[in-house]
């Protein structure tokens, strides 16, 4: 299901030029998309977004990402300088291999990181490549 097909209130409907997306989209209408790589391999789906209370910036996708055959989920807190959105293929994508992404520091839903702990910021932000916002 793409955001197109999950837009209750039709912003993305041809308005002859007018309407928020792709540069604004609605959070609520994003979360579902699939994550692929520039390889095209199916990365994992988005779940959530978490954003930085100070500065107002999404701070992290969370993504989700079935490991060994489906047995279980592994969420992953993805640097939102890390995805690109697809308008195309309505979509994420990120430039990662498919072996990075399984080997990713992640958690599971019963035990979340403090996503606030610079430190923790640090380690996420070193393995994607990115840099934290600053205030």
């Amino acid at each position: 299901m793409s955001y197109e097909e999950r837009d209750d209130y039709g912003m993305y409907k041809n308005k002859h030029g007018k309407g928020p997306g792709p540069e604004l989209m609605g959070a609520n209408t994003l979360i579902g998309d699939h994550v692929h790589n520039l390889q095209n391999e199916h990365l994992g789906v988005i779940k959530e977004f978490m954003v930085d209370m100070r500065t107002g910036a999404i701070a992290y996708a969370v993504m989700s990402s079935s490991r060994f055959l489906g047995l279980g989920e592994r969420l992953f807190a993805v640097p939102w300088q890390a995805l690109t959105l697809d308008p195309r293929h309505k979509r994420f994508t990120m430039d990662i291999p498919k072996e990075r992404i399984a080997s990713a520091p992640g958690f599971d839903t019963d035990h979340w990181p403090d996503m606030a702990d610079t430190r923790w910021m640090g380690e996420v932000h070193a393995y994607f490549g990115t840099s934290p916002v600053t205030v």
